[in-house]
């Protein structure tokens, strides 16, 4: 990441159908582009136009659902490459959102038995997806990855593929981003609540089922919760949005039980506290501000 903001070219508007129009921000992922994707999805929204149905930002583009029997698609095309403009001449580039801390119990049992039932889909058949990730990165030791893994913060880009899941970009330099490939062949099994990674992406998966990202953890708590029992999903079934920031803590195995029983009798709730996401600050001096959002969740 450079330490300006990143000009992007003119986006480039295509259609779904009678039913979708596609903005494709940019080819690859970047703050910046995501930035825009989330600013002008909250723009768009706040016209509150008739005739939109959905709008879904994703990690470089945005999807919009309209019904083309009460807005035109040229009228909507017309909205948005304005919000668009609009977006691109903000003197602040800021987002109000939220800083959410997970506890995830990195290297536990389950995730470790999975591993090992599907190593022959790996391009390192020996040791952990862990062992595997930490030597991809150029790091001495598994327990060194955790560290740089848990040490930052994590913009959640978009949530897709199941319902509820987060993919999670890694508010630091692009040389500093952890990255690791995915299983040469995708499992046909991944615990839920499993932290994944895959490319610079990671991940909670929401609910148990196939997947290829490497697994290094399971979080503690319920990220998708169709019955809303919780107070976290009281006015929806899904805990994350995209423009959410996580925070992910290690906890071992005595505090991964307390918080599950606290799921259980109903009563969890996440440590979480409201940030402005400021996009310059976060290009020009990613460490001092990585700690400053961080902690925002001391004082809770």
């Amino acid at each position: 990441m450079t330490p300006t903001t990143q000009h992007l070219r003119a986006a480039r508007y295509t259609w779904g159908g009678d039913e979708f129009l596609f903005v494709e921000i940019a080819e690859a992922m970047s703050l910046t582009a995501n930035f825009t994707a989330n600013a002008m999805a909250s723009a768009l929204a706040a016209r509150t136009v008739d005739g939109i149905v959905d709008i879904c930002p994703a990690n470089a583009s945005l999807l919009v659902r309209f019904d083309p029997d009460v807005i035109p698609p040229g009228s909507l095309e017309e909205l948005v490459r304005d919000i668009e403009h609009e977006v691109a001449q903000l003197s602040e580039q800021t987002l109000e959102t939220r800083i959410v801390e997970v506890p995830v119990w990195y290297d536990d049992p389950y995730t470790g038995e999975t591993v090992a039932r599907f190593r022959k889909g790996h391009q390192r058949p020996e040791g952990t997806d862990l062992d595997f990730a930490a030597e991809e990165n150029g790091l001495p030791s598994a327990a060194e990855f955790i560290r740089r893994h848990h040490s930052s913060p994590w913009l959640v880009s978009m949530v897709g593929f199941v319902a509820g899941l987060p993919f999670m970009f890694q508010i630091v330099p692009q040389e500093e981003q952890l990255e690791v490939p995915k299983y040469l062949s995708p499992r046909t099994d991944t615990p839920p609540l499993t932290v994944g990674h895959g490319g610079c992406f990671a991940c909670v998966y929401s609910v148990r089922g196939a997947g290829g990202y490497q697994m290094f953890g399971i979080a503690a708590a319920p990220i998708f919760d169709p019955a809303q029992r919780l107070a976290d999903f009281e006015d929806f079934m899904i805990f994350f949005k995209p423009g959410d920031i996580v925070k992910f803590k290690p906890v071992g195995e005595e505090e991964y039980r307390a918080i599950q029983a606290e799921v259980a009798a109903g009563t969890f709730t996440y440590r979480q506290a409201p940030v402005t996401f400021d996009l310059q600050r976060a290009l020009d001096n990613p460490t001092t501000y990585n700690r400053d959002i961080m902690e925002t969740l001391n004082g809770l």
